[in-house]
């Protein structure tokens, strides 16, 4: 088997692990049949510049190796282009890969990425920035901004475990307006999720029971509870939701499928894009089905669109007469 050409982005800081050690795994294991020209991240410099730089340069495959952030910047800088992603997943929550379902041990992925076989899945556009997995309105936002480096380097994934529970403490519901291409949806919601592809412990988005990533469609999950006690179970009842892989059932949380997505909400509402804080609603996405070409282990079956409203607080739906947005 001959040796091919690929550029590895490296972060030196991500995780808890020895960044050092974690190369030499990288290098041992792919060396002996790809050439690697290996590029570290730094403060100043994040993998999207990179990934774009080295495909200008000829570059025709694109490891990433770091945590969720430098994972979903690498992805981003590929939506649209035909260049294929390998992940190595070395961070706190490993969200990225997990959403995928691609292995999240280097050794694992290294022999993903060796196989050769690709996956062409969907990506998406949240205000004209690129997006691999999921907007999160409302708590999941104010969670992720209490979740800050020195507690996820301390505290790992328990970092936004105790993030979100001193979140709860605190949560405040909004109005929010959802429009999508056939109905305006008007609600009162402590957490909106607007997802491409998310993890199972990505709780919030997983009212659907499973983010189907490669179906041309993006899945809405709104979180309504009218009480502390109601967020607790409902955040419970989406965790069983998606170990269960049963559609959530409860009146205070409701779902849809759509190719595109604008929300508005009153006051506005912080947003957080695959992981990072990017300002506040209102928001407009749009699916791009097939934008991103990954190194897979093997195939998983899509499923069907579903949708669920009925039982959420101050519930509004107004069909469109003509699917369209107005521009």
């Amino acid at each position: 088997m001959s040796r091919t050409d690929a550029c590895l982005i490296f972060n030196p800081v991500a995780g808890q692990s020895n960044p050092e050690q974690d190369l030499a795994q990288i290098r041992g294991i792919l060396e002996p049949e790809i050439n690697l020209d290996i590029r570290f991240t730094t403060e100043d410099k994040g993998a999207d510049e990179i990934a774009q730089e080295a495909i200008a340069q000829g570059a025709t495959k694109i490891i990433a190796s770091g945590g969720d952030g430098t994972l979903s910047t690498a992805a981003a800088a590929l939506v649209g282009k035909d260049v294929p992603l390998g992940i190595i997943s070395r961070g706190t929550a490993n969200a990225f890969a997990a959403a995928l379902e691609l292995p999240d041990t280097i050794e694992a992925a290294c022999q993903t990425i060796l196989g050769g076989a690709t996956r062409v899945v969907d990506a998406a556009r949240c205000n004209n920035l690129p997006m691999v997995l999921l907007a999160g309105i409302g708590f999941e936002a104010e969670t992720v901004k209490r979740a800050d480096r020195e507690a996820k380097n301390r505290f790992g994934i328990m970092a936004y475990v105790m993030a979100g529970l001193q979140e709860l403490r605190e949560m405040e519901s909004f109005e929010a307006e959802i429009e999508t291409e056939d109905k305006i949806i008007t609600v009162t919601a402590a957490a909106v999720t607007v997802a491409n592809a998310a993890p199972p412990t990505s709780i919030l988005a997983q009212g659907p029971a499973g983010v189907v990533f490669d179906d041309g469609l993006l899945d809405v999950t709104i979180i309504a509870p009218v009480s502390r006690a109601g967020a607790i179970a409902a955040s419970y009842h989406l965790l069983q939701t998606a170990l269960n892989e049963n559609a959530a059932q409860r009146e205070d949380i409701g779902y849809l499928r759509a190719k595109r997505v604008i929300v508005r909400t009153n006051p506005p509402q912080r947003v957080v894009l695959d992981g990072e804080l990017v300002g506040e609603t209102p928001i407009d996405v749009e699916c791009v089905p097939g934008g991103l070409t990954i190194f897979v282990p093997q195939e998983a079956a899509p499923l069907s669109p579903i949708e669920k409203l009925e039982g959420l607080p101050g519930l509004k739906v107004e069909s469109k007469p003509t699917p369209s947005f107005e521009e």
